[in-house]
């Protein structure tokens, strides 16, 4: 029975939700150190530069950095090491189909604790093109104000 319930994030890539249209999510274990393990419990990672792929039928993420643990000594892990991913044979497989037909990566959107197994949550997306983000802007500007407007309507007839 693990010691932790429920779900601690540790690092999110808000940055990935700007850039890309998310279109599909996977949830997949990672192949982690002792160490790699204790820096994540501190809450320390950044997985915004991250980016996930597929070789020879195994999934792998790259360029996520997870620092030395402050109390380890030589045995502690490289910050920014190749880590395996787990996932099934058949998500493998469906990944590897999104990414070859053209215009799709693997991005890694937030990695978290669940139930005391660390996880990472990788999406399948599209890269936004630059009209795209601003108008992805300005629908959240204009639904923000909507709100603002409703609310204030709202308190009047109060």
């Amino acid at each position: 029975m693990p010691r932790e319930r429920g779900e601690k994030v540790v690092a999110t890539n808000r940055r990935a939700r700007h850039e890309y249209t998310i279109e599909k999510t996977y949830e997949a274990g990672l192949v982690l150190t002792g160490t790699e393990v204790k820096s994540l419990r501190q809450g320390r990672a950044n997985i915004s530069d991250g980016y996930a792929y597929i070789s020879g039928g195994e999934a792998f993420l790259d360029a996520v950095h997870i620092p030395e643990y402050s109390q380890g000594h030589w045995t502690n892990h490289a910050s920014k090491r190749i880590r395996k991913l787990l996932l099934h044979k058949d998500e493998i497989v469906k990944l590897s189909h999104a990414v070859s037909a053209g215009g799709y990566t693997l991005v890694p959107l937030k990695l978290y604790f669940n139930d005391g197994r660390a996880k990472v949550e990788i999406a399948v997306a599209k890269g936004k093109r630059e009209y795209e983000k601003r108008q992805t802007i300005r629908e959240r500007e204009d639904k923000r104000e909507a709100e603002r407007a409703m609310r204030g309507r709202n308190r009047l007839g109060e």
